[in-house]
């Protein structure tokens, strides 16, 4: 049996994050995947909520045993996605979703071509500016990079499977839902979560 794996990409101020914590919530059955870094905890984040916290060599070691799915260094750290963890759920028939970029959504696909993709979309570049305004913590040369980066990142949209327009959040939440529960009906996949029955009724 196995599971399905999520991956789930957005520009910045789609409302990625949110609308990933909520689906969660809603479907708890769903393991999400948490990076390795070799940067150091900040005040509040707990080893294997926020990352798993580890020295240079132990992700150095991690590199050299072909354990990441994908990895990059950013601002002098290093980040990666664990394979083996992903492979184990998914053998386990347990669902995973990755909240990635798009660069690591190409990673990601050449070891798993069977990942379902869904790509979070503002309404409008308005309300994209709007909301990264908003959060009233970026100055404006910032947020210019922030919109530059997110017209990059949405230019491969037609990279992923599913698109979800965050629009009205409680409505891009069900559209979520949808998504995951649409894909875990196919009818591979429910041969393979419930042999017996179908051996019984087929």
């Amino acid at each position: 049996m196995s599971g399905q794996l999520f991956i789930v990409a957005a520009a910045s101020g789609a409302g990625k994050t949110t609308l990933v914590r909520q689906l969660l919530a809603r479907e708890p059955d769903i393991r999400l995947s948490i990076s390795y870094t070799t940067r150091a905890p900040r005040p509040g984040e707990e080893n294997g909520r926020e990352y798993h916290f580890v020295s240079e060599p132990q992700f150095q070691a991690m590199i050299a045993a072909d354990d990441f799915l994908e990895w990059a260094q950013v601002h002098g750290n290093y980040y990666g996605t664990s394979k083996r963890w992903i492979v184990t759920e998914r053998a386990a028939g347990r669902d995973v979703l990755l909240e990635i970029d798009w660069q690591g959504a190409q990673q990601v696909r050449r070891v798993f071509p069977d990942a379902i993709g869904v790509f979070i979309l503002p309404p409008s570049m308005e309300e994209l500016t709007r909301r990264l305004t908003g959060r009233g913590t970026d100055s404006a040369e910032v947020i210019a990079r922030r919109l530059a980066a997110a017209r990059e990142e949405m230019s491969h949209v037609g990279e992923f499977g599913y698109v979800i327009i965050n629009d009205d959040l409680q409505t891009a939440l069900s559209d979520f839902v949808a998504v995951v529960r649409a894909t875990r009906l196919q009818l591979e996949t429910q041969r393979l979560r419930h042999p017996e029955l179908f051996a019984r009724l087929t």
